[in-house]
């Protein structure tokens, strides 16, 4: 118990799923939390197509279907009623196999994530506390408080601090959390209730200052209400109940709140730590960034950390890699947090704003332009690409190499699927691969055979080059499915290359 590969700190849905990644491939990892057991209520609601398509991975895809809420569609409202209809099923049906928002509690998630993980043997460690750290040639020393309150020091080669906002891991290593603090305060009611927003799709609200999204809930007449409160109500976060807000939502969205279940408070942060590594120790999650609510994508970021670093980790200390692959985890990941939070900081000042100016844009403005802009293909595309976070891209960046149609190194692969294939079908791998749609050389088979690399070769289809893929080259994925060579030729060299330049062993048969 006092040893392990992989440290973690923090049993959230990051720290849950860096966790069951690692275990999967076999890693000896330890995960504590201080709190005494998961939490009964949540605010991250969303899953995206991105997430559900790397849960693939996990075998825990369907399961977060079967036990959530589909959401087919949003809906923007102004002066009381719905101007923008936005159907995730249309836009993204050619884009993933997950062409919808899926509503998925993170009281729930971290329930499934906790399961699954026990399979492997590993139990989160309840009421226990990191109280320091420090890091030498062998690796991490730290200490802890356990439930008894007694203190223990146990060694781990990396340390991975999954522990929110507030981290002691970041702390510790007085890394700079910069950003600040939105004026506004924020609000989560879960409800059961009545109206035209409770038809099981996502509705957002425009008018005025105050910002407010009903997302559905699995279960008819069921939603969680999230919205923002500003002026001198503000001021008191800690006193408001929900009567304080809730006029406001039943005279704008003609919600009728038959029951209120739970209703809570906090305050949002859009920050982003100056890095996200030092030596042994990595920051994942809110640990690393927090930004507005809006999008749903601080828990999907987050999970999207913890799958980035898993294969890395798992990679070096299986002897399958050098440490200075750890190297790309920040370089990758770093770059879209930034970009994360200043999207989201400045749809959230746009939906929040306050003035004269601010009301006419949202509620004179946006109700003649939003109806047009999303019924343009490119824009209603773009918009859920983005979202999904499908659009997420690793280009330009250490690991990723070329192109080949239009997809190049870095890369999500496109899905392609018609009545008989899906090129996403053999991505439930944890393993490199290599994909050809078309054909390829008898040296690239018998290269991938000698190196245990497994080839999946796509008879070429006209599905293929609809989405961006090139005839007869060949693509490397990463564990992880993203792309790491682009290459329209079939030489195996340029993926021996790769490998012996990147210092990487695929294999280690």
């Amino acid at each position: 118990m006092n040893r392990s590969d992989v440290l973690i700190i923090g049993a959230g849905p990051t720290g849950l799923v860096l966790a069951l990644w690692l275990s999967k491939l076999g890693i000896r990892v330890r995960i504590l939390d201080k709190t005494s057991a998961p939490g009964t209520t949540s605010r991250a609601l969303a899953v995206q197509a991105r997430t559900l398509e790397l849960y693939r991975q996990l075998d825990l895809s369907q399961s977060v279907i079967d036990n959530g809420h589909k959401v087919p569609a949003a809906n923007l409202w102004v002066k009381g009623r719905p101007v923008a209809h936005l159907p995730f099923a249309t836009i993204g049906q050619d884009l993933t196999p997950y062409s919808f928002l899926e509503i998925f509690p993170q009281d729930q998630h971290e329930q499934l994530l906790i399961e699954r993980l026990s399979q492997f043997g590993v139990e989160v460690e309840r009421n226990t506390e990191l109280i320091g750290f420090s890091e030498d040639d062998d690796g991490i020393s730290a200490q802890l408080r356990l439930p008894d309150g007694q203190s223990q020091t146990c060694q781990a080669c990396y340390l991975a601090g999954c522990d929110g906002a507030r981290s002691i891991v970041r702390k510790t290593l007085d890394i700079d959390f910069q950003g600040g603090t939105y004026q506004q305060v924020f609000y989560v009611a879960d409800v059961d209730g009545t109206g035209p927003a409770f038809n099981g799709e996502l509705h957002v609200d425009l008018d005025e200052a105050d910002f407010l999204a009903v997302f559905p809930m699995a279960g008819e007449g069921h939603a969680r209400l999230i919205g923002s409160v500003r002026d001198e109500r503000a001021e008191q976060a800690e006193a408001l109940r929900f009567e304080d807000v809730s006029q406001r939502a039943i005279e704008h969205m003609q919600v009728e709140v038959t029951r209120l279940n739970w209703f809570s408070t906090y305050r949002v942060h859009h920050r982003v730590a100056e890095t996200f590594r030092l030596g042994r120790s990595f920051l994942l999650g809110d640990a690393a960034h927090v930004h507005s609510p809006v999008g749903g994508q601080g828990m999907n970021t987050g999970i999207g950390d913890a799958i980035n670093l898993a294969w890395k980790l798992a990679a070096v200390l299986n002897g399958g890699a050098g440490s200075s692959l750890l190297d790309s985890y920040e370089g990758e990941r770093i770059a879209f947090a930034r970009k994360l939070v200043a999207t989201t900081d400045r749809v959230f000042s746009f939906v929040t704003a306050d003035g004269p100016l601010a009301d006419v844009m949202r509620t004179r403005v946006a109700p003649y332009l939003l109806p047009k802009m999303v019924g343009l293909e490119r824009a209603r595309e773009f918009l859920f690409r983005t979202v999904s976070q499908i659009t997420l891209n690793y280009r330009g960046m250490a690991l990723s190499v070329g192109h080949a149609g239009a997809v190049f190194g870095g890369d999500r692969l496109p899905w392609a699927q018609d009545a008989e294939h899906d090129n996403f079908a053999s991505l439930d791998s944890l393993n490199w691969q290599v994909h050809v749609y078309g054909d390829t050389s008898d040296e690239m088979r018998a290269w991938c055979a000698e190196h245990h690399l497994a080839l999946q070769v796509f008879a070429w289809l006209p599905v293929h080059e609809q989405a961006g893929l090139a005839r007869n080259g060949f693509y490397l994925l990463r564990p992880d499915t993203y792309v790491a060579i682009a290459d329209l030729s079939s030489d195996p060299k340029v993926i021996e290359r790769y490998f012996r330049d990147h210092g990487i062993r695929p294999y280690l048969g």
